[in-house]
């Protein structure tokens, strides 16, 4: 078991080697939720060590995380931006 990357899963994140899922999302689950990473592991169907790797490569990376954040955030404002509006009102 390990970290692993592939540009064609989750945009090249970080992420739990043979899973979907993102070191971010472990971590958004136990740092950012408060949730225990007992409960995390059950909710996303982990081994209990599966999640201890991930927050552990979440806290020896913290800035390339952030990054990865950053980017995100960024994605999600351009595509809100480029989004249809409507050109009036309709009252």
């Amino acid at each position: 078991m390990s970290i692993s990357r592939d540009e064609r899963v989750l945009g090249g994140e970080p992420r739990i080697e043979g899973t979907r899922v993102g070191v971010r999302h472990v971590a958004a689950r136990v740092v950012d939720s408060d949730r225990s990473p007992a409960h995390v592991a059950d909710q996303l169907e982990l081994s209990l060590s599966e999640v201890y790797e991930a927050l552990s490569y979440y806290y020896a990376h913290v800035e390339e995380m952030r990054e990865f954040e950053r980017e995100n955030e960024a994605a999600f404002e351009r595509i809100h931006e480029s989004s249809l509006k409507p050109k009036e009102t309709i009252q």
